[in-house]
């Protein structure tokens, strides 16, 4: 995987990120700073830990992968693109949450990386260094939370199924791209 192509792995997988945290700058009136940035944290360490943690049990699994390892690919970021672009379309809203606390920003960590559970495994059959992509990916995760807080914030209409549709296009391209 190039690192263009990483770099639009960590800004689909940013995507969940950027929604919640918008979604907390629109309703979060008080403390604004400490939540953003705890919110942000969360996001990139979650969205780091989860593809490592694939990446290293793929490992064990890696001679019996390897022969099918695009197909496996393609399919993992295929799944992926069209489950984003079904939730846009489902037209739910996640804007609920009044207050931060360390059970919400657990459980928003871990549902907003479980997608990243699959890069994990494509980082692994596509030979990718695992600090470094991890650590994009953190990090693309952190930034794209922190943009979404303070862009709920300022904006308070930005489209979010638009959003997710594009993460979606963009992994379902990663998935074409891992077959060639």
């Amino acid at each position: 995987m190039s690192l263009l192509e990483l770099i639009l792995l960590a800004i689909a997988l940013g995507i969940d990120c950027l929604i919640v945290s918008f979604c907390q700058g629109l309703i979060l009136k008080k403390n604004r700073l400490k939540n953003s940035v705890l919110l942000a944290v969360t996001m990139g360490l979650f969205q780091g830990t989860m593809p490592a943690i694939s990446y290293l049990l793929t490992g064990t699994l890696i001679d019996y992968l390897q022969t099918y390892s695009n197909w496996i690919v393609f399919l993992i970021f295929l799944f992926l693109g069209i489950k984003f672009i079904a939730e846009a379309l489902n037209n739910k809203t996640e804007c609920n949450t009044v207050e931060i606390d360390f059970k919400y920003l657990i459980m928003m960590g871990i549902a907003t990386s479980i997608d990243a559970l699959g890069a994990g495994v494509t980082l692994k059959l596509t030979n990718c260094q695992l600090a470094g992509s991890v650590t994009l990916i953190g990090l693309a995760s952190f930034i794209m939370s922190q943009a979404g807080f303070w862009g709920g914030n300022i904006l308070k209409h930005i489209p979010q199924k638009n959003l997710e549709i594009t993460g979606g296009l963009i992994l379902i391209a990663l998935a074409f791209k891992a077959l060639f």
